[in-house]
């Protein structure tokens, strides 16, 4: 996909066609992570109704995981965990987690 000038970018940064934020990674510029306690998770799905991003990851039903590429870490999905098992936590930290596995 060729990169657009800023000249042909419709004013106001307007998105012109649905669905198109498949196609933009955003998860490089969040500064905390959700990491979710899969043992205590009940799959009530109120993380994935309220996520703005699309990036709770469901499989049959039962939420499995967090889409990385499209996580803001804006941290909606802890705030409305009923059973409150996701929890933020730096990205700094859980990067430097993944590198000492």
């Amino acid at each position: 996909m060729a990169l657009k000038s800023w000249r042909e970018l419709p004013i106001g940064g307007v998105i012109l066609e649905s669905g198109s934020s498949v196609d933009y990674l955003t998860g490089g510029w969040r500064a905390e992570r959700p990491i979710i306690d899969m043992d205590r998770c009940t799959s009530c799905m109120i993380c994935w109704i309220f996520c703005p991003e699309g990036g709770i990851l469901v499989e049959e039903s039962k939420v499995t995981g967090i889409d990385m590429d499209h996580c803001k870490g804006c941290g909606i999905c802890a705030l409305e965990c009923p059973p409150k098992v996701i929890k933020m936590v730096q990205e700094v930290t859980a990067l430097e987690g993944e590198q000492g596995r």
